[in-house]
């Protein structure tokens, strides 16, 4: 059994149904991030979870509890908003003893416990300030201490890094993510930022128009993409329409080349289209070992990144884009020169229709 189960929770505000049917099992200590469009029903699903919501139907249980119709102060709760929502007549102790001295907390506790969560977020010589005297970073510390301090069962995050700049944001979730390792709390992000939610999570929920479309690990939900919703929602892809030869033996025919994805690979029947995805990195500017697939192109753009340059090729009536290391002694190709693109059949992606 799951330490946090969320079974067939739905969601209808009048006739809007928000949330469908959404059933996901989190062990102790897993991360797990909501990622998805706005609108998409991540943040819906957090405010269940929190209380702030309450379930059309299905049910959620923390440790085996069932605490579907309990309140929010029930629940044992930890959240962390996109706005730091700090007290600002309150210093940062203060603001991380709220909930402590709400709970009824002695005082001599109550301080042990904020002086530990200010050692935790590296903030223990800032105690006496107040809100308006600390960075955004510092801010969404405090308030990640504030969430910690009454020792929650479960971590809710609700876009907490949206409102910071990028370097900030790249710093704060790696440090969001030590923390909450090194407590071992069970956690719960929403983000619409792919890198996010790819970079800090242990396991991600895609979730599109109310559904759950795909559940699992970074690696699993970026190179075997189930729907074609999640193929193209995380990270880059390319698309090619392909004609089936035979489909018995994986082959069809891409930009007047036969590709072999091998024996039952392919469920279409002869002379049917279907779809193939590539990711960017799986393609190589000419020929390369061991990628199989060679295709004429035109080069259209080059975006030159520094250690990464850009490049979008034409092949046939598509344009791909294509990643290439930069090196010193070899330039990129200029615009409207012609060349090749290469790739291993076992690097596409066949899209369900």
């Amino acid at each position: 059994m799951a330490f946090l189960e969320l079974t067939n929770l739905e969601k209808v505000f009048g006739t809007n149904r928000v949330v469908t049917d959404f059933t996901l099992g989190i062990e102790k200590g897993e991360f797990i991030s909501l990622l998805g469009p706005s609108g998409c029903g991540k943040t819906t699903v957090l405010r269940m979870v929190a209380g702030f919501e309450t379930p059309t139907s299905g049910t959620i249980r923390i440790d085996g509890q069932d605490v579907t119709a309990l309140r929010t102060n029930q629940r044992a709760i930890g959240m962390m908003f996109q706005a730091y929502a700090l007290f600002p007549n309150m210093t940062v102790a203060d603001n991380v003893a709220f909930g402590l001295k709400v709970k009824g907390v002695p005082k001599g506790e109550r301080d042990a416990r904020v002086a530990e969560m200010l050692r935790l977020i590296g903030l223990s010589d800032l105690g006496n300030r107040f809100p308006f005297q600390m960075s955004g970073g510092q801010q969404q510390r405090v308030a990640l201490a504030r969430a910690l301090a009454p020792r929650p069962r479960v971590l809710l995050l609700d876009e907490p890094l949206s409102a910071l700049d990028a370097k900030v944001r790249v710093s704060l979730r790696n440090e969001i993510r030590e923390i909450q390792r090194e407590l071992g709390i069970t956690t719960i992000f929403v983000t619409h930022d792919q890198e996010e939610a790819m970079s800090i999570s242990d396991r991600i929920v895609v979730m599109n128009g109310g559904i759950a479309e795909q559940a699992g690990a970074p690696f699993d939900i970026y190179n075997n993409p189930r729907t074609r919703f999640v193929a193209g929602f995380v990270g880059t892809l390319n698309m090619f329409t392909a004609t089936v030869e035979a489909p018995e033996q994986g082959l069809l025919k891409v930009a007047g080349q036969t590709v072999a994805l091998g024996t039952g690979a392919i469920s279409a029947r002869a002379g049917e289209t279907v779809t193939l995805a590539l990711r960017p990195e799986a393609i190589h500017l000419g020929r390369a070992e061991g990628r199989e697939v060679v295709l004429p192109a035109t080069i259209e753009e080059v975006h030159f990144l520094g250690s990464v340059i850009r490049v979008r090729a034409r092949v046939a009536d598509t344009v791909v884009a294509l990643d290439t290391f930069n090196r010193a002694d070899q330039p990129p190709p200029p615009i409207g020169s012609t060349g090749e693109i290469s790739f291993s059949a076992r690097d596409v992606i066949l899209l369900p229709q």
